[in-house]
């Protein structure tokens, strides 16, 4: 169990798992207990109560509020780190965004700017999703060159649809990226050859 110093005051935190709530997690390390907020990803992939977690962290500081947010992956914590350095984008909107997508799907969507996608995630905007590709593309695509491949824009209203049928953002993106590259298949044939991939998993 370690506390590992790097580019920020806390970079990483290293223990053991001692509560799991909808939103954070308290990570014991040396007998003392830190409360990190995360995304749901993040959450997903830990294990269980009394397990080992390995997690980056970012420090957030204001003047009335000290906050800590953990990550399971790098990619992850850069993101948020992107996120919340634009205005008017707090941590809660970065950890919801990280929630409803990866990683690579919110860097192909702002390198492509694809806002009509991120603003289908809850509380991002279509004024806000703007504000992301006109303040992050040009970053993004120098951090993501090689693994940002853009979203076929008119898949978009594929997703539109999936997520009204109950699939989370996330699920829809994923099945959306497997779909053959023709413009000739309607949104009602797109749509049903994706539903056959999910029932099939």
């Amino acid at each position: 169990m370690a506390l590992r110093a790097g580019t920020e005051m806390i970079a990483t935190l290293d223990g053991t798992l001692e509560y799991r709530g909808t939103d954070s997690v308290i990570i014991n390390v040396g007998g003392i207990g830190f409360q990190l907020y995360i995304p749901s990803s993040t959450l997903s992939q830990l294990g269980a109560i009394g397990g080992k977690v390995s997690l980056y962290t970012h420090l957030h500081l204001r003047k009335d509020n000290v906050s800590l947010y953990g990550f399971v992956s790098n990619e992850e914590s850069a993101l948020f780190k992107n996120f919340i350095s634009v205005s008017g984008i707090g941590p809660k909107v970065a950890l919801a965004m990280l929630s409803a997508l990866n990683p690579q799907q919110l860097a192909m969507a702002i390198t492509s700017g694809n806002i009509d996608l991120i603003s289908q995630v809850p509380g991002v905007g279509k004024k806000m999703a703007s504000r992301l590709v006109v303040e992050l593309r040009g970053k993004l695509e120098k951090e993501w060159e090689e693994a940002a491949l853009p979203l076929a824009p008119e898949n978009t209203d594929v997703i539109a649809a999936l997520t009204s049928l109950g699939y989370s953002l996330r699920e829809a993106t994923q099945a959306v990226s497997s779909l053959p590259d023709s413009k000739e298949l309607s949104l009602e044939e797109k749509v049903k050859l994706v539903l056959q991939q999910l029932a099939g998993r």
